[in-house]
């Protein structure tokens, strides 16, 4: 069985995480944009749900879009880590880059500082910064738990030689944490290249309708007018397949 981490946006996807076997969920909004903050309410719900017993990692990011933020915005995010640590969640998912593409070390400490011993697990902002080993050592020396990572490519799969050889320089001292396009049918290759011991996917099925039964077809809220109704949720079936290695 394998450790896996699942992307999840309400409590009816943290009950499917934990139905499938999962160890853990990342609670986010917004996948469409890379993930958010959730609301405080949804961070609430999940945090005080009845049954739910899996671990609760929050993802903190103040907004979409690049990993640079101002001192406003680190403060939201500081703050939103304070509510997470009142709310009595498992862990927050953090991250902060410079203009140069470097570590933001002061803003990424200040977020370490807020999560007073909760676990803390560094984004994707990792796989847009200048150099990727440089920044493993700084990520460690924030003191971060786990880092969450496509290995500096658009999917976990193209990325795997770099994880493979971020996990060796890492040498147990930081969880490697493969993320992004990672399903039952690709999850045995990328373990076998990278030697990873957990792994991050958002396991979405398909879900038939959205319960509408009036639409105005001369008004669309998406990008992409053909997906306004689909919906795609974290399926328990798609967890279970990538726990137990069922391709």
């Amino acid at each position: 069985m394998r450790k896996i981490e699942v992307c999840c946006a309400s409590l009816y996807e943290a009950r499917e995480a934990q139905a499938g076997g999962a160890v853990r969920i990342e609670l986010c909004s917004a996948l469409g944009a890379g993930g958010i903050t959730p609301s405080a309410g949804t961070i609430e719900t999940v945090a005080r749900a009845e049954g739910l017993t899996i671990d609760v990692n929050v993802l903190i990011r103040a907004r979409e879009g690049s990993f640079l933020y101002t001192p406003d915005e680190v403060d939201i995010m500081v703050r939103d880590i304070g509510l997470c640590r009142r709310e009595g969640v498992h862990g927050v998912v953090i991250g902060a880059l410079t203009a140069d593409g470097e570590i933001d070390m002061a803003a990424c400490s200040r977020m370490v500082e807020a999560a007073e011993g909760m676990s803390v697990t560094f984004h994707r902002a990792f796989d847009v910064c200048r150099d990727p080993h440089r920044a493993l050592e700084q990520i460690i020396a924030l003191g971060c738990d786990r880092l969450l990572t496509s290995g500096q490519e658009a999917t976990a799969e193209a990325g795997a030689p770099l994880i493979a050889r971020l996990v060796e320089q890492a040498a147990g001292r930081i969880i490697v944490m493969p993320g992004a396009g990672i399903r039952p049918s690709n999850i045995a290759a990328i373990a076998r290249t990278t030697r990873a011991a957990e792994f991050h996917s958002t396991a979405r099925g398909p879900v038939t309708g959205d319960g509408m039964l009036y639409r105005n077809p001369r008004v669309s809220f998406a990008a992409d007018p053909t997906e306004e109704h689909a919906v795609r949720r974290t399926d328990r079936r798609v967890v279970s397949q990538l726990v137990n290695n069922i391709a």
